[in-house]
């Protein structure tokens, strides 16, 4: 018995058509949408400081107009947490559009997240909830299931949990689950986007312009494989899988309100053309607490890019950041906070005045608008014809604007009033995890046996053996490093330490970094602490996701044996 459960969107903002192509191209059962970030929280949060009845993703809806007949045709259900701040209000809304169309549409909701009244000074604070109050919706015949802040993986686990009876103390089964939920969890960046791979897949023939969505084919014992709808753009393979298996993760131990899945357990193998399997995931009970994403805001700040061009780049440097320095300590306030940033972008005997070009970015923080505003721009404005030659800006600086700050603490389970609202009206509380465990890092794997040496080596780029994926958590970011044969692993998992990390990186040299082996993945996850900031929503340096932290590391040139290359 086979659950096939796709996914048509991975951030607010994806492909609209997405849930109309998930819906024809292919047999669903589920559908799941995917529309909250850290970042997504935050802005929703100032939205329904504007409107108390906002809060919700609105473009869930209008994909909803156009497709709701269509679901309810095919008998698809639907699990989104397009609710963000206010599920019951999406639910509403979604009961509403479906009595306009004339089409009897059951739908339930899930709340309980919300602990912003429990934090004050937060625009918003919500825990991660699991699947299981999902699952009691869909088992009362909901044909849509809207939630708020639930976990990534829950859209997966809820619905999986539903239909095959599972029951809280199936780790390994709601394990596996998780892990299908992570890999679905991001839309297209398991089928070929943001793949560090793309450039080789195009070569081979695959069409990466328009990647089909991922669906999960999952069964009882929590096993799956990752495919996607035939004839769809894209490609699912084991690198593509890997690269998304290790997005925003750390440790071997991944913890979620409902199972803690050992990521040291996956196995993954190629099931023939566009089709990963995924096997042999090992659960355990989760952690008594759970987690409480608050975002607030942090105050205001703003920014001024000044062009330097040709001759004389950092002594223009050094001029303006000096005058810039002496007319904002004699302001009325100067910034609590003042960040520059020399962007060499330029290159030598250029013929374009813009490749001719280097950027100076200035980054300022207070706690009073003004001071962001009006002192940075009279600053910047003054120095017009008064600095150094050719000078110009790429904007004038604005009036400031706020910035917010994500924070996470934890709650005990039982802290939390999750609760699954019936297509009916009836309230069914869903009780904490009964058996939790203590969350600790488990002992490091062994390694496997050293690449031999001695042989010739190359000068070379990372990225020519291994692949990455990186991303943010608060103000951490990961890096996941992946080798794709075992003769690049054997030489990867002994060449890549903290130390190679953070001398490839300077950025991280001053911060903690933490190396995570996983060997089944031929795979290390480097964690790296305070990297970010306060989070995406402060802007703290110029990748505010660390997107391309991975990137840059396989960008980044080693002594690599030619054998590998």
């Amino acid at each position: 018995m086979t659950l096939r459960i796709g996914n048509a969107s991975g951030f607010y903002g994806d492909r609209f058509d997405a849930l109309r192509e998930m819906l024809t191209g292919g047999e669903l059962d589920v559908l799941t949408g995917d529309y909250l970030a850290e970042l997504t929280m935050l802005i929703l949060g100032r939205d329904r400081l504007k409107d108390p009845g906002a809060g919700y993703a609105r473009t869930f809806l209008r994909q909803l107009e156009d497709c709701l007949g269509l679901a309810q045709e095919r008998g698809v259900r639907i699990v989104t947490n397009a609710g963000g701040l206010n599920p019951a209000g999406l639910a509403d809304a979604v009961r509403q559009l479906a009595g306009r169309l004339g089409i009897p549409a059951r739908v339930a909701h899930v709340e309980g997240d919300d602990l912003t009244a429990a934090h004050p000074g937060s625009l918003a604070a919500h825990a991660y909830l699991g699947g299981f109050g999902i699952a009691e919706c869909l088992r009362a015949g909901a044909d849509i299931v809207v939630t708020g802040r639930v976990t990534d993986a829950a859209l997966v686990t809820g619905p999986a949990a539903a239909h095959f009876g599972w029951r809280p103390g199936d780790h390994d089964r709601l394990a596996g689950a998780v892990v299908a939920g992570h890999v679905l969890e991001c839309g297209t960046q398991a089928t070929g986007g943001n793949y560090a791979f793309f450039a080789e897949a195009g070569a081979a023939g695959r069409d990466l312009r328009r990647p089909g969505f991922p669906l999960a084919e999952l069964h009882e014992d929590g096993s799956c494989v990752i495919t996607k709808h035939p004839g769809t753009g894209g490609l699912v393979d084991v690198g593509t899988v890997t690269a998304q298996l290790l997005y925003e993760t750390g440790g071997a131990r991944y913890a979620g309100p409902d199972v803690t899945a050992r990521l040291d357990t996956v196995r993954l193998s190629q099931d023939g053309p566009d089709r990963v399997r995924i096997e042999g995931v090992r659960g355990e009970a989760p952690p008594p607490t759970l987690k409480v994403g608050r975002n607030r805001l942090g105050g205001f700040r703003n920014e001024v890019v000044f062009v330097l061009t040709g001759l004389d780049i950092e002594a223009k440097a050094a001029l303006v950041r000096e005058q810039m320095t002496d007319a904002l300590a004699l302001a009325k306030s100067a910034p609590e906070e003042v960040r520059w940033e020399l962007v060499r972008t330029d290159r030598p005997d250029a013929d374009t005045e813009e490749t001719a070009s280097a950027l100076l970015r200035l980054v300022v923080r207070d706690q009073d608008q003004q001071t962001v505003g009006r002192t940075l721009s009279g600053a910047a404005v003054e120095l017009a014809l008064a600095s150094y030659p050719g000078f110009h800006v790429l904007a004038p600086p604005g009036k400031g604007a706020p910035y917010g700050v994500f924070e996470d603490v934890y709650v005990p389970q039982g802290d939390v009033p999750h609760v699954a609202v019936l297509h009916d009206g009836r309230r069914i509380p869903v009780p904490p995890a009964q058996d939790t465990l203590v969350l600790q890092n488990p002992p490091a794997p062994p390694l496997p046996e050293p690449y031999p040496v001695g042989g010739p080596t190359r000068r070379a780029p990372l990225g020519l053996v291994a692949g990455a994926r990186s991303g943010d958590k608060g103000g951490n970011a990961n890096v996941g490093v992946w080798a794709r044969s075992e003769e690049a692993w054997r030489w990867l998992a002994h060449t890549l330490t903290v130390d190679t990390f953070r001398r490839l990186l300077p950025e991280t040299r001053a911060l903690p970094v933490t190396r995570h082996p996983l060997p089944r993945l031929r795979a290390l996850n480097f964690t790296v602490e305070g990297v970010l900031g306060e989070g995406v929503a402060a802007q703290h340096r110029f990748d505010p996701q660390a997107k391309a932290l991975g990137e840059w590391l396989r960008s980044r040139h080693l002594d690599i044996p030619e054998a590998l290359l």
